[in-house]
């Protein structure tokens, strides 16, 4: 069940990155990038529980947080009408 639930995940990951890649706007690549990390943190907690290591869990909450203040840091460098 964890299995299938993982796949999940990672199939939706896939289809993050690409949207990132191919993203029309620099705000869809922004969007894009935050759904991808977000998916790794979920791929990261799933891990973490299967294999009943609550080490994965204190790694995925420092990589949400550092995902917070990396999503600000680029929208507020482009901003727009800002130079």
């Amino acid at each position: 069940m964890f299995a299938v639930g993982l796949i999940a995940v990672l199939v939706s990951l896939v289809l993050a990155m690409a949207r990132a890649i191919m993203g029309p706007t620099m705000f869809d690549r922004v969007l894009a990038a935050n759904s991808t990390a977000t998916l790794a943190v979920l791929s990261l907690s799933l891990l973490g529980f299967v294999t009943g290591r609550p080490d994965f869990l204190d790694i995925a909450i420092l990589y949400t947080l550092l995902n917070l203040v990396g999503t600000i840091a680029v929208l507020k460098y482009f901003h727009p009408g800002e130079n």
